[in-house]
């Protein structure tokens, strides 16, 4: 217990809820943290497809740029009316849950959950990779760093919304700023002619330029708009007026989204650069604007930085989803708790088990895990707009009309979108995505299932007690007699008639003494000698419990144990864990109650 305070801090009253709201700086940094590190990577997914088709491609980066940041704007206005629409938060799931049916919620919310994991595995690559890219000695050490990574990530959220928002908040404005900088200063030097733009390294032509390749590259590029929905599922996270306060943060995150993407795109192209594998994209950027020295490294760290901090869009985005799908009994219901430092901490320590996961089965590779991001993410986006759109045919009210035609813009343009991705990645990795959905929703109705039958199965509407109470008969295991033993008889005597001492032969000096000694203290209760010819303890008894249970049926079987509990913990390795066994054994025995009488050893 001391530990996991010194870890986590101490317990946080329900009253001081309220006090862990986020304030609009803190939010931004908190929700947005991951589709602004997106940037660090996108515009470099683009140009790895592109340079497939030769040089002569890459300047078509520029147009797929200006339609992904068209898209940035779509969603934006479109999630805008999402969060006063639906202001308890949930995004696509609970929207498209209510407006669509069941079935397209549970689809919503399966994608969303694996994207949540997904960014959580790729943000922690592309961190370790923008590190390793300015020292290249820790390449090989690319995974361990990765899991140190998502260690440090859970841990600062199991600590509680408000302490895990001051430990982002500080890298997510470090990346904006020194990002920004890199920007000024590379088209400051472009427009005013302080430096030529070098000519893009010769590459040949792998594949034809074909529609097919533009819509990879597109899709590649989409990656950037992982994580802005995020802002509609937790809006309930921010101050009051909640839903004013997380609609204007998303217009601040949009804007800083679309600024960086664009520029940095712009950069990459002036500058005539290419993907190099020992060096990403932003690194070559940054070294071109800023120069070798500490500005160039500060970037460097501060890329880091956000693209691992980037995961704490997940952190809050995935334990807010499972928490509704809990309460839905789509999930265990473990996981709408609240932990006791206001976090919903199941969820989270469950994110980052399966990101870590992710991490090792790729080999913290960010080019291998990205072919599976977005499509999950713009599957939500499609059916959260679709969704809205029959919001406002059924609610209809004031302005209507022009809200309806904002969510069918955005229906369509991601609803494109998902089916390009789709197409594009499937054989890239995206059939993973597409393949574990059906698995999850599957997973989903079971738990459901399962939660309906335990409901009706403890329902007392058709119940019938009793008239007469069943009888019980206790069985005490006897290993030997002793002060434990002795006590535990003397509480049994005191509570129920029928009692049986049972103990099993695998010594014959040993049950030899212990006749004995029951003659002398068993206050007159016969005691039950089971053979055991293999000298097992624990086969015997049980044959004996269930022969016990048949002889008493609709009745109880009570077993008894007397327990010696030693006063340090060390001291229970001296002693045998027979209690542990049977109390295992027993656990799934119907109509058998195992009731455990502890002796406390005083320390010495």
């Amino acid at each position: 217990m001391w530990l996991k305070r010194w870890l986590l801090g101490h317990p946080l009253a329900t009253k001081q809820a309220a006090h862990e709201r986020l304030s609009n700086p803190i939010a931004l940094a908190v929700f947005s943290s991951d589709p602004l590190s997106s940037v660090a990577y996108a515009t470099e997914e683009i140009l790895l497809v592109l340079v497939l088709a030769g040089t002569a491609a890459l300047h078509y980066s520029l147009g797929i740029s200006l339609v992904i940041v068209g898209l940035v704007a779509i969603l934006t206005v479109s999630y805008r009316q999402t969060i006063y629409a639906y202001p308890s938060g949930g995004g696509a799931y609970v929207v498209a849950k209510c407006t669509l049916g069941e079935h397209p919620g549970l689809v919503a919310a399966a994608a969303l959950l694996i994207d949540y994991v997904l960014t959580v595995a790729v943000s922690v690559a592309a961190g370790i990779a923008a590190i390793t890219s300015a020292v290249p000695e820790l390449h090989e050490h690319r995974v361990g760093l990765g899991l140190l990574a998502i260690a440090v990530l859970t841990w600062g959220n199991l600590r509680g919304v408000r302490e895990s928002g001051k430990i982002f908040a500080v890298p997510t404005y470090l990346f904006v700023g020194s990002l920004g900088l890199v920007i000024v200063t590379g088209l400051g030097r472009m427009l005013f002619g302080a430096e030529e733009a070098p000519p893009p390294p010769p590459v040949p032509a792998v594949e034809g330029l074909t529609l097919f390749l533009l819509l990879r590259a597109f899709s590649s590029g989409c990656t950037a708009l992982t994580g802005i929905e995020a802002i509609s599922n937790g809006v309930p996270a921010f101050r009051p007026p909640a839903s004013k306060n997380a609609a204007t943060t998303m217009i601040w995150m949009a804007a800083i989204l679309g600024s960086l993407f664009l520029g940095l795109t712009i950069l990459a192209y002036v500058y005539g650069l290419v993907p190099r594998e020992e060096e990403t994209l932003i690194s070559q950027i940054a070294r071109i604007s800023l120069g070798g020295g500490v500005l160039y490294y500060f970037m460097q760290v501060a890329t880091m930085l956000i693209l691992i901090l980037a995961a704490n869009t997940s952190y809050n985005g995935f334990p807010r989803l499972a928490s509704l799908l809990a309460q839905d009994s789509f999930l265990p219901h473990q996981m709408r708790s609240v932990g006791d430092r206001l976090a919903f901490s199941n969820g989270i320590f469950i994110l980052g088990l399966s990101a870590a996961f992710l991490l090792i089965f790729f080999r913290g590779q960010t080019h291998a895990l990205i072919p599976l991001y977005a499509v999950g993410v713009f599957l939500s986006f499609t059916l959260c707009q679709a969704g809205m759109v029959r919001h406002w045919q059924d609610r209809k009210g004031r302005g209507w009309r022009k809200k309806f035609a904002i969510n069918l813009t955005g229906a369509v343009a991601t609803g494109v979108a998902t089916v390009v991705l789709a197409i594009t990645k499937f054989t890239h990795g995206a059939w993973m995505v597409i393949f574990l959905i059906p698995l999850l929703i599957s997973m989903f109705k079971k738990i459901q299932w399962h939660y309906k039958m335990a409901d009706w199965q403890l329902s007392l509407a058709m119940y019938d007690r009793p008239k007469h109470s069943p009888p019980n008969v206790v069985v005490m295991p006897i290993g030997s007699v002793n002060r434990a033993v002795i006590i535990a008889l003397d509480y049994v005597r005191q509570r129920a008639q029928d009692i049986r001492a049972v103990h099993v032969d695998v010594d014959p000096d040993e049950t030899a003494k212990v006749k004995a000694d029951w003659e002398k203290w068993g206050a007159g209760i016969p005691l039950v000698i089971l053979p055991s010819p293999y000298r097992s303890f624990i086969q015997p008894l049980l044959d004996y419990i269930e022969k016990v249970r048949q002889e008493n049926p609709g009745g109880w079987v009570t077993v008894v144990l007397g327990e010696v509990l030693p006063a340090r913990w060390w001291e229970n390795l001296l002693h045998n864990q027979r209690a542990l066994l049977i109390k295992a054994a027993l656990l799934f025995k119907f109509r058998v109650i195992v009731t455990d009488v502890p002796y406390h050893l005083g320390p010495y």
